[in-house]
């Protein structure tokens, strides 16, 4: 039984990062990181991005990249 993962969720696991402790360090609730990890019409805050980036000491370019780098602007 596998469970649907945003681009963000997939981040967060293939880095092996801890939401708990995530959660701790930001104050992001356990269940909203799960929201962002699972549910892919649930949108990132900057500031969420922000504190997630620090929480885990990773670039925030870097995350936002692997977020959202598949969008493209329009011609």
């Amino acid at each position: 039984n596998l469970i649907h993962m945003t681009f963000l969720g997939k981040y967060l696991t293939d880095k092996s990062i801890n939401k708990a402790e995530v959660s701790r360090k930001t104050g992001i609730r356990k269940s909203r990181l799960s929201q962002l990890s699972t549910k892919d019409n649930t949108k990132l805050k900057a500031e969420e991005l922000y504190l997630i980036a620090k929480a885990i000491d990773a670039d925030a370019n870097e995350i936002l990249e692997r977020v959202y780098g598949h969008l493209k602007l329009n011609k």
